[in-house]
């Protein structure tokens, strides 16, 4: 299992890395291997804004649909428009050209309250 050690994770799988005052956002190996193979991503429009644990997006894979959940809270300002045509970039590189979105956070210091790459560890091996 692929686990970055540069990236912080929800415990719902998201993937997030920061970029200046914005966060690029993804599903995490674990969970594109628990999806099964990707078939369709909703992506959201861009100007969006997100709370927290909202849902901004859906995967739907041979296996089932799941929510996608913002991680830190802020505007959409960028949407990965490639998943349109190639889901399946989600179980091919989940941490690179699969990435989702990128928000600009309001409170970059929402990302601190992630799981290091340590804790997502102990929590997928759990």
């Amino acid at each position: 299992m692929n686990i970055p050690d540069d990236l912080r994770y929800s415990s719902d799988h998201e993937w997030a890395r920061v970029e200046g005052g914005r966060v690029r956002i993804g599903i995490t190996d674990y969970a594109q291997d628990a999806l099964g193979d990707v078939v369709y991503v909703d992506v959201p429009e861009v100007g969006r804004t997100v709370d927290v644990n909202d849902t901004f997006s859906e995967v739907e894979s041979t296996k089932s649909v799941s929510d996608i959940f913002a991680p830190v809270a802020g505007t959409i300002v960028e949407v990965n428009e490639g998943l349109a045509d190639a889901p399946e970039r989600l179980n091919e590189d989940p941490y690179g050209d699969g990435w989702i979105v990128v928000i600009e956070a309001s409170d970059p210091a929402q990302v601190d309250a992630l799981l290091d790459a340590d804790a997502y560890r102990s929590l997928t091996e759990g």
